[in-house]
Formats: structure tokens, C-alpha cells, sequence
């Protein structure tokens, strides 16, 4: 077997923009279970596009931009429904640059003989394949930015501005998140950049110069998130998985009392999960127990247990086809770090 006969259907990303959701999202308001939390989540971030004074951040944890819902953050970005992004480094490197950069998702197997697929240089997530050859040329994109850079420390959300601008030359596929965002002045935000491809990039980049090289400031994401919630008071989270990226963006509002800032909690705050709230983990830790650490306000919260990919596409179907987000204010909160 080779490389080829494996890597032959590509990942097509869903377009919530070709189907109108409305009907479906009206009919579980009067459903229950996970159908009512989904109609219950539209309504909230319903609420969040309509209220003049909230900035909308996405957290986004796990695979889904590289399971099929690549555009769909895309399209949010630029449909003005999201005002800064918080992700893992894999979600906006090896899964969104990768893809920028002219690289692909493949269809594979669960049930998949990994042994094999190593011999190939062929990654698997799940059901999803990555030529590992091509993510190795991602990590040398990073690398390549990176030596063009004055050595230094750089938040991510930096590093990433970079990449964005470097996408505007480079760039193979139309749409892009990186650099959708750095067209819209939509920070991101990756407190664990270094967990990714561009971990490797950067590693090579600080071997090759020893004495003087870029490095990412995690301390300096934090403080610059924080900013963005002080200046942007009003706040509400749209939360796909948990990990890092969910606790960061909530723990901005505690870092602004240490700062002595007086900044209200996460006016709004949905979460879509598929985490066990009895693991104690950071993914599955309820947005009620939030409260109790001062970082989320519990009018409007909604936990939705459901697989991400399965319903992200219906929630902003229904606010693309009812939300007035045309004539909604870009907040353009990457401006505030630009001298």
C-alpha cells in the first residue's frame, strides 16, 4: 500500500451559509434533552449579537476545524460574530495553516491499522488523516517566519499577526482563519502555542540561534487577553470543548481584579462538550462552578453535551440567517495592541 491509495478523499468543510437552519433550531425549543440546550445556545448567542455593548470570544479546543467545521469559523469571523479567538496552537497551526498553506484533511478509519499508517508518515486524529510530510513542511513555514523576525519574546496573538501577514502573499486556499482574523483585527490567542506545529518550527528556529531568537511569552497572551476584556467589559464566550483556551479566556476576569481593574463576569457563556462533569476536569467543569470562582455570570449560561461538529453547523446557520450582524459594530480589538 502507499501514501496515495490512503490520502485519496479529502475533508470538505460544511458551509452553514448553503442551508437555512432556522426550522430545525425553532422545532427543538420544543424538544428536549441535548436539542433543547442547542435551540437554548442559539438563543443566547442570539443575544449576545444583539446586545450593542458585548465582544464575542471563541475558545476552541480539540479537532474540529480539521473534522469539517474549518469554515464555519471562517465564515463567523467574517459574518462579524466573533470579536477574539482562544485556541490551541494544533486548531490554528496544524489544522488551519496546514491548510493554508495548501495542505489537506483526508477521510480515514477509527478502526485503522496505526502501525501502518506510521510506516506511510500518514497522522491520524480519530477518523482524519494528515500527511505527516506536509505537517513537517508547516513546521518549517513557522521556522521560516520566525527567522525573519527581530529575536525576541512575542505573545501568540503576535507571532500569529505574523503568520497572518504572511499568509497574505502566500496563501494557497481562499479562506483562511489566520488570516481572516488579521483582515478583521481579530486577535487569537494560543496560551499553549508551543503544543502544536509551530512548537517544532520554533524549537529549530532556537537551535539554528542559539544566542538570539524569537521565543513566545505566555505571561504576556495573559496580560494582553485581560486588556481585551477590560477594554471590552461586556463579554460573552462561545466555548467549543474545554482544556486551556476555556480556562485562559475565564480567568481574564479574576486577572483584572489582581490588576485592581473592576470588571464584571462573562455576561454570557455557552459551552458545547462532550467531557464527563464527574472527571473533574477543565473541560467539563460546569459554567454554574464557574461562577462560584467570579468568572462567569449564570443568567445566561448554557452547557450543550453534544459532539461539536455535529451541532456548530445549525447554531450559526440560524445566526446567519436571523442575526442582524451586517449592521453590528467590529470591535477590532487587535487595534488596541497597534502603535
Amino acid at each position: 500500500m502507499k501514501k496515495k491509495d490512503v490520502l485519496k478523499e479529502t475533508i470538505k468543510h460544511i458551509d452553514f451559509k448553503s442551508f437555512d437552519s432556522t426550522p430545525i433550531i425553532n422545532a427543538m425549543r420544543d424538544m428536549s434533552f441535548t436539542s433543547r440546550e442547542v435551540a437554548s445556545a442559539t438563543d443566547i448567542y442570539m443575544r449576545m449579537l444583539t446586545d450593542k455593548d458585548c465582544s464575542v470570544i471563541l475558545t476552541l479546543a480539540g479537532s474540529t476545524s480539521a473534522g469539517g467545521c474549518m469554515q464555519v469559523y471562517v465564515d463567523m469571523v467574517k459574518h462579524n460574530m466573533i470579536d477574539a479567538i482562544v485556541a490551541t496552537g494544533a486548531s490554528i497551526v496544524d489544522m488551519d495553516f496546514l491548510e493554508a498553506l495548501g495542505y489537506k484533511h483526508y477521510k480515514g478509519s477509527p478502526t485503522a491499522n496505526d502501525a501502518e499508517l506510521r510506516d506511510l508518515y500518514i497522522d491520524r486524529i480519530y477518523d482524519t488523516y494528515i500527511d505527516e510530510e506536509e505537517l513537517q513542511a508547516c513546521d518549517m513555514t513557522i521556522k521560516a517566519i520566525a527567522d525573519t523576525l527581530e529575536p525576541r519574546p512575542y505573545s501568540s496573538r503576535e507571532f500569529i499577526e505574523k503568520m497572518g501577514e504572511y499568509l497574505v502573499k502566500n496563501s494557497k486556499k481562499k479562506d483562511s482563519l489566520i488570516q481572516a482574523c488579521y483582515e478583521n483585527n481579530v486577535p487569537i490567542f494560543c496560551p499553549a502555542f508551543s503544543d502544536s506545529s509551530a512548537g517544532f518550527g520554533l524549537v529549530k528556529h532556537q537551535w539554528e540561534n542559539p544566542q538570539k531568537h524569537v521565543s513566545i511569552d505566555s505571561v504576556k497572551d495573559f496580560l494582553e487577553l485581560t486588556m481585551v476584556k477590560m477594554e471590552a467589559s461586556t463579554t460573552g464566550l462561545f466555548m467549543i470543548g474545554g482544556g486551556v483556551p476555556k480556562n485562559f479566556t475565564q480567568d481574564t476576569v479574576i486577572c483584572a481584579e489582581i490588576l485592581g481593574k473592576d470588571v464584571p463576569m462573562h455576561k454570557y457563556a455557552i459551552q458545547i462538550t462532550v467531557a464527563d462533569v464527574r472527571d473533574g476536569a477543565c473541560s467539563s467543569s460546569t459554567l454554574k462552578e464557574a461562577a462560584s470562582w467570579g468568572k462567569v455570570d449564570t443568567v445566561y449560561e448554557q452547557m450543550v453535551y453534544a459532539e461539536a461538529t455535529s451541532v456548530l453547523p445549525l447554531i450559526t446557520s440560524y445566526l446567519y440567517h436571523n442575526a442582524d450582524w451586517k449592521n453590528r459594530e467590529r470591535r477590532g480589538w487587535a487595534k488596541i495592541f497597534k502603535s
